[in-house]
């Protein structure tokens, strides 16, 4: 992977997970502390080292919360912050990076530096202002420590997460994600029927009958007609109707499912696999994203759009891991 790509992915993945964490507590501006709580949940190295140290996304949300409340206390103020919701991110609008966070990211990916979640964190501990410093006394380390562990051989996760299967014709992108849940939770919720409105957006509604979820199964489904803002979606008549495949599952490490449109048949379905291992704190998760590729003269018109169907494949993969991550956060 470039370093253009891997920064551009990295600097994605941590404003949303920061901005995702300021919308648990009714503001618009995500700042440092909260970019912090990103790389703490993300699934480079730098995630696996703080979470190695025994800093997870609880412990390190506790102490941003109380290095907030002893700022207050020096500036003579008594108050307590209101207790935080649940992540409404994808419903509101108007949220953003403060200045010195947005520029911390950019200098990330500097001459000479990696561009990943580790040059993040480097930026984050050694930051003027000592906020990130504070915090780290607060999980019972230091910058130095840090940066020391930080510099060890990645340690290779508990257990390896089983490759995605390959199709052979189809054209595939994918994304990793940590989920700060156990691996077996992970599964029981991906493998649950009812729950695929919840990660897949193409999906707005699913007729459950009750079947267990065993490959072959089939639901119908109906399409999103608003995202979850509440703004509309224009859906096609042909493309209202979805039907549901369960394709795979395989506890606890394999579940894949097939969205397909029974009102346009000669539409590629969608596959999305997931392939989950246990690791510290929490579950890492492969998302895996594909499409049957046209045959004929279709598939040869098309090639020259290639790189973008897979870029595509790489953003619905990168929105289900999201989606994912929120669920049990």
């Amino acid at each position: 992977m470039s370093k253009f790509v891997r920064f551009a992915r990295t600097s994605r993945s941590l404003s949303l997970a920061a901005m995702e964490e300021v919308s648990r507590l009714g503001l618009r501006e995500a700042d440092i502390e909260h970019l912090f709580l990103a790389v703490v949940i993300n699934e480079q190295s730098a995630g696996r080292s703080l979470r190695s140290m025994g800093i997870d996304l609880d412990v390190a949300r506790r102490a941003v919360e109380e290095q907030h409340e002893a700022q207050l206390v020096t500036l003579g103020i008594d108050t307590t912050f209101p207790e935080p919701g649940r992540i409404v991110l994808h419903e509101t609008h108007g949220y953003q990076l403060s200045k010195r966070a947005s520029d911390l990211i950019a200098r990330s990916g500097g001459r000479g530096k990696q561009g990943d979640a580790a040059a993040v964190l480097r930026e984050l501990v050694q930051e003027p202002s000592g906020l990130i410093a504070s915090i780290l006394h607060r999980l019972d380390t230091t910058p130095d420590a840090l940066l020391e562990h930080l510099d060890l051989p990645d340690a290779p996760s508990e257990e390896s997460a089983p490759a995605g299967a390959k199709v052979k014709g189809r054209v595939s992108g994918s994304s990793d994600s940590f989920v700060p849940a156990p691996v077996e939770q992970v599964w029981e919720f991906l493998a649950d029927p009812t729950h695929v409105p919840e990660w897949e957006i193409g999906v707005g509604s699913i007729d459950h009958s009750g079947q267990d979820a065993t490959p072959g199964t089939v639901w119908q489904g109906q399409a999103r007609t608003h995202l979850p803002d509440g703004k509309p979606l224009k859906v096609k008549p042909n493309f209202h109707r979805r039907s549901i495949e369960a394709v795979a599952a395989d506890r606890p490490n394999r579940v894949a499912w097939r969205v397909a449109y029974p009102d346009s048949p000669q539409s590629p379905g969608l596959l999305t696999e997931f392939t989950l291992a246990g690791t510290t704190s929490g579950t890492q998760v492969t998302i895996t994203t594909s499409w049957l590729r046209r045959r004929g003269w279709r598939g040869v018109v098309g090639l020259p759009l290639f790189p973008v169907r897979k870029f595509l494949l790489w953003i619905t993969a990168f929105q289900t891991g999201s989606a994912l991550g929120r669920v049990f956060r």
